[in-house]
């Protein structure tokens, strides 16, 4: 499972860079305005910063919802870094967008997905990534992990090779079920990440260890 941090904070993403475990990076504009990055050059110079942080793709959102523009705006990105992944929502002309993307051999990230159904059309227009939105799908009492597996489903009887990027990750059983379940990409937070590091077994022990050790070289 690759594992890629959603977030615009540059700190994070080098944190989560030196841990030695990270993929790629998703961002989308709530995340770049909670990092107070605004106006479109500042974006565009973020961006740039991202992918000189990572060694994997990192995930630029597209602002239109029409096609000529989603096209116009995805070449302009994908021309900033070879890393760049065009992020595209699922509606109707973003479909079209991820058919003319995938054409041009330009990387996708079909974003906004809630159904197998958007996920199928989504693989069929060859795009490169799929993000259906676990912790939005929980968050309406519905399961997000059945998605994740419906979608693993469809895609593993029809061999198509477009990757589930779980998207809206909360914490770490998210990730673990996830794993299990198959996705190919899970994105979250750093806490989320971080906190499969802690057990306190792992705490209760290595206090031991130590304690041992001290005790044999005094």
């Amino acid at each position: 499972m690759k594992f890629f941090i959603d977030t615009a904070n540059l700190s994070d993403i080098k944190e989560a860079q030196e841990l030695g475990v990270l993929d790629g990076v998703t961002t989308n504009p709530s995340l770049m305005a909670k990092e107070g990055i605004t106006g479109h050059d500042n974006i565009i110079n973020h961006y740039k910063a991202i992918c000189a942080i990572v060694d994997g793709d990192v995930s630029a959102e597209v602002i239109s919802t029409d096609f000529e523009g989603m096209v116009k705006e995805g070449e302009a990105l994908a021309a900033l870094d070879e890393k760049i992944v065009v992020k595209i929502p699922m509606i109707k002309d973003g479909v079209k967008a991820l058919k003319y993307f995938s054409n041009k051999g330009i990387k996708t990230n079909c974003t906004l997905v809630f159904s197998a159904g958007q996920a199928l059309l989504a693989a069929k227009a060859g795009a490169t990534y799929v993000s259906p939105f676990i912790g939005r799908l929980d968050d309406v009492s519905t399961d997000g992990m059945d998605l994740i597996d419906k979608i693993r489903l469809i895609y593993d009887n029809y061999g198509y090779q477009t990757e589930i990027l779980a998207a809206s990750v909360r914490h770490p059983m998210h990730i673990i079920q996830c794993a299990e379940i198959g996705a190919d990409v899970m994105t979250g937070p750093l806490s989320a990440i971080t906190a499969l590091l802690k057990h306190p077994l792992t705490d209760i022990g290595l206090e031991k260890f130590l304690a041992d050790y001290a005790k044999g070289n005094k």
